[in-house]
């Protein structure tokens, strides 16, 4: 066993604190990690505070990792030591069903087994994610990072990226596309950039004002402040695809109303709390479409990072230390954040 440091959750009213860990030895197709950083994603904070399944305590989370190879099993063909690599949101899954045959493990119909919180397949115990020192995965659940990348910043996009990249991927986006971007956080941010590389024409909405001069650096065509309801009602019937990256509960029915007829809008969000009803009239009169988006496969992800290093893409962050995260949550909490955290690992191992 590997005894690793590890930053924890131990209640759900309680502080963040140094925990010690034991992860398993590499098998023959494992390749462990030293973790040099990990993105802080809102999905930590609602797991260890128990916001939505309780979770296993205690709870070390993170799912953006970043990380040089420092040791590899007799098998392992994809790797080798001081490689950068990364593991987002997924460590295992069968690797049997129809699911995980068409490159969708996110999807694995025998369930999937996340970074954080899910049974390990291997030692019987609870997985642990990034806010550590080393982590031990099997190679297929790894990814490359191009070194064109930086390090830090590519954190994110384990789970950021490839969250937005995925449905607009997958919902054929590209040149002359009409893309709407619902919020300007995390996944937002990471959307406009992501639509707009793709060739799109991205029209961000916000809540707030002071959003404009941001979105359009980050490459949004035009802004539109949803809470004015005479500039939504301008933009009705005007985009093709929409992608919802708010996290916390809303309206979806006013922008269903800027699709165009055959318009799709998909949601990636997970707010805690449901959201208000959809009006079916918004969907029927127009044979508009509501769905929902999940990160993406192994493949998928490595597409997603092999296409960010090509235009240049990477996350806006600000960089703390292990010691910052339970300020660096609330912060979070109120959007304190351009537009999103990651954790120098160098401050967990003194």
């Amino acid at each position: 066993m590997i005894p690793t440091r590890a930053y924890a959750g131990f209640a759900a009213t309680t502080p963040l604190g140094p925990h010690t860990i034991d992860r398993r030895d590499p098998g023959p197709t494992d390749v462990q990690i030293e973790i040099l950083y990990c993105g802080v994603c809102h999905s930590d904070l609602h797991t260890v505070r128990s916001e939505w399944t309780p979770p296993s305590y205690p709870c070390i989370p993170g799912h953006e990792i970043v990380g040089r190879v420092v040791a590899t099993g007799k098998d392992v063909t994809t790797f080798r030591s001081g490689d950068i690599a990364g593991v987002g949101c997924l460590v295992d899954s069968c690797r049997e069903c129809r699911s995980c045959n068409d490159g969708l493990e996110q999807f694995c119909e025998r369930g999937a087994t996340w970074t954080y919180g899910s049974k390990d397949r291997h030692t019987g115990g609870v997985t642990y994610g990034g806010y550590s020192t080393t982590i031990v995965v099997d190679q297929h659940f790894v990814v490359h990072i191009p070194v064109l990348l930086d390090l830090a910043a590519a954190a994110p996009l384990l789970c950021a990226g490839i969250t937005t990249y995925s449905p607009l991927r997958h919902w054929r986006v590209g040149p002359g596309s009409r893309v709407g971007i619902v919020g300007l956080g995390g996944l937002g941010h990471m959307a406009v950039k992501i639509a707009h590389a793709l060739g799109a024409q991205v029209t961000l909405f916000t809540t707030s004002s002071g959003k404009e001069t941001d979105a359009k650096r980050l490459g949004a065509d035009q802004v539109v402040l949803s809470r004015d309801t005479a500039a939504m009602n301008q933009r009705a019937n005007s985009l093709d695809f929409i992608l919802d990256t708010v996290a916390a509960s809303h309206d979806l029915n006013p922008y269903l109303g800027c699709l165009d007829r055959e318009g799709v809008m998909v949601v990636v969000g997970g707010p805690p709390t449901p959201h208000p009803p959809v009006l079916s009239g918004k969907l029927v009169g127009k044979r508009r479409s509501l769905a929902g988006s999940l990160i993406g496969g192994l493949g998928e992800t490595q597409e997603m990072l092999d296409f960010c290093a090509k235009h240049g893409i990477t996350c806006d962050i600000e960089v703390i230390r292990m010691q910052q995260i339970n300020q660096a949550y609330e912060r979070m909490l109120k959007s304190d954040v351009k537009y999103r955290f990651v954790i120098d690992m160098a401050s967990l191992r003194g």
